[in-house]
């Protein structure tokens, strides 16, 4: 079948990119009878344009122009069949543009187990965990941003779940999940995450497919250019996130508008601006900052908050690390950090880090106190030799 909406980009070729004009005929077929001032509004484009791409998708056959925008018989089966809006719970999808509260708290009783049940955070490769609040919250963003219906989405790592919750999302969103054709990839170095949203994935049926991988190597060619958006919580270092977001570059589609949703530390304003400058050497630019957006479990070192960065591709969007990385990655790779942990029983005090007996305090928690074997500590102090 004719792909409909890049035939109309090369006739209406606009910055914003395909998606744009897949969101306009999906705004159409959820809201039949739509004026082109209101598709304007939806998806903040000029009416001129609005009504350029109408006119492409009328010659088409696929609009036709009947009290308001209205999808032909044509126009129906191209929407449902090849976007995949087909069998999708309508009133839900309307409902979770404009308000979740409640559908997350419902979603988070279900999983909590799920959630609860993750592997302990490698703290060695900078894992920290975030809350199942805010991985559902990342996935009705991306519902929000229109990434979620008929798309391939990309994790690069996943201990947070983003993709589980983001699998559950479909399976509300799709009584019949046969009719769904979003796909989701998960790449992380941690077999334990691997083996686990892979038994998620496999129980409860979930379009998820994960693959075991070392992002200091470069994606597999199979791989490479072909998703919509892209999600990614990298190493809290300029190292961690050069790396991570080139390799999201790698796997994201060749064109403009295409979203990276980037998950971060609050950082002094000197990092933020070094980090601004990869985004300007990378091609990218901020579309949105949403402050305080991600809640960490254990993770008091970045007061347990990060912030949720959106980033859109431009026709200048290139990779800056595009051969295999060796150089240091991760935040012990760069500090040498010791903690002190103290026995809530006994008063044991017990070194923490990379270069000690126990490595992290995950290791320890389930070790117990080497003098009582009790299981509960509290951080006493920490000394480091600083390498940034």
């Amino acid at each position: 079948m004719l792909n409909y909406i890049t035939s109309v980009h090369h006739k209406v070729n606009i910055d914003d990119g395909k998606g744009v004009i897949k969101k306009i005929l999906m705004d159409i077929y959820l809201n039949q009878g739509i004026s082109n001032k209101e598709l304007a509004r939806l998806n903040k484009l000029p009416i001129p344009i609005v009504v350029a791409i109408k006119k492409e998708f009328k010659k088409l056959k696929i609009v036709k122009q009947n009290n308001g925008i209205r999808l032909t018989d044509k126009g129906m089966g191209y929407v449902e069949d090849t976007l995949g809006l087909k069998g999708l719970n309508q009133l839900l999808y309307q409902n979770l543009l404009t308000q979740s509260d409640q559908f997350i708290i419902e979603l988070r009783e279900k999983l909590q187990v799920i959630y609860d049940n993750r592997p302990l955070a490698d703290v060695t490769i900078d894992q920290t965990k975030c809350s199942i609040v805010t991985s559902l919250k990342r996935a009705i963003l991306c519902l929000q941003n229109n990434h979620i219906i008929g798309t391939n989405i990309l994790c690069v790592g996943d201990d947070d779940l983003v993709s589980v919750a983001i699998g559950f999302l479909l399976k509300h969103l799709y009584q019949d999940m046969t009719y769904c054709k979003t796909n989701i990839v998960v790449l992380d170095i941690d077999k334990r995450i691997i083996d686990y949203i892979t038994k998620i994935s496999d129980c409860y049926e979930l379009p998820i497919t994960c693959i075991h991988h070392d992002l200091r190597k470069p994606l597999d060619v199979k791989i490479q250019y072909k998703f919509d958006c892209v999600f990614t919580d990298p190493p809290y270092t300029l190292q961690g996130l050069n790396l991570f977001l080139s390799r999201a570059i790698e796997g994201i589609k060749k064109d403009s508008g295409y979203q990276i949703y980037l998950s971060f530390a609050n950082k002094p304003l000197s990092f933020e601006f070094k980090m601004q400058k990869y985004f300007i050497q990378m091609g990218l630019i901020v579309s949105n900052i949403y402050q305080s957006f991600n809640q960490y479990e254990g993770a008091g070192i970045i007061g347990n908050i990060g912030q949720m960065i959106i980033l859109k591709t431009t026709s200048s969007t290139t990779s800056l690390i595009k051969n295999t990385y060796h150089d240091n990655l991760y935040t012990g790779d760069l500090k040498n950090i010791t903690r002190l942990y103290t026995c809530q029983s006994c008063q044991t005090i017990i070194r923490v880090g990379k270069d000690e007996r126990i490595k992290t305090i995950e290791e320890l928690k389930s070790l117990g106190c080497p003098k009582c074997s009790h299981h509960v500590f509290d951080i006493k102090r920490h000394k480091e030799k600083d390498y940034f």
